[in-house]
């Protein structure tokens, strides 16, 4: 169980780092350019931004690169990690971003405002859409998938706690 959960973790590291990393950034410039649709309702929410976009991305795969280099120094003896190369952070990354860009798209088709909580859709949109992805180039173990979607919301509903107290976020969702 223990190896489940440290190769789930090392596994999805850069999907939940981009995902967070736009928080960070405060981003002026919406990436949607502030349209709508015909019936005037945004095509995402305010909070996502040009800068958020590519940040988070870009952060993701730093923190994979990270992990890149120092899996190289864990004895697979001992701990023997999912090893991760250039495209799965770069899926992961990528994917976490596109993934909540999609939840955000379809929380205003759905009539929700920015910022409002979708339980589920606001934690898991992110994961699931890297999980889809980086799996049409690589096998995951079922585990792994069934483990992290236990546990993400309430990783995420910890971490939005703590950006809201720290003063990051407006809502605690």
């Amino acid at each position: 169980m223990l190896e489940i959960i440290i190769n789930s973790f090392w596994f999805i590291l850069p999907a939940y780092c981009a995902n967070f990393f736009p928080v960070l950034l405060k981003g002026k410039h919406k990436i949607d350019f502030g349209k709508t649709f015909i019936d005037g309702q945004r095509w995402l929410g305010n909070g996502k931004t040009i800068e958020g976009f590519f940040g988070g991305i870009l952060f993701g795969i730093f923190v994979g690169l990270l992990q890149i280099y120092f899996q190289n120094f864990i004895p697979h003896t001992l701990l023997p990690l999912i090893n991760h190369n250039i495209l799965t952070i770069s899926l992961l990354s990528s994917g976490a971003i596109f993934g909540d860009l999609v939840g955000s798209f379809m929380k205003r088709r759905f009539g929700i405002k920015s910022g409002e909580p979708v339980p589920l859709l606001d934690q898991l949109d992110f994961l699931i859409f890297s999980l889809v992805i980086v799996s049409l180039f690589m096998n995951i173990e079922l585990d792994y998938i069934i483990f992290l979607i236990i546990v993400t919301p309430f990783i995420h509903y910890l971490s939005n706690i703590f950006a809201f107290l720290s003063k990051m976020k407006k809502n605690p969702w």
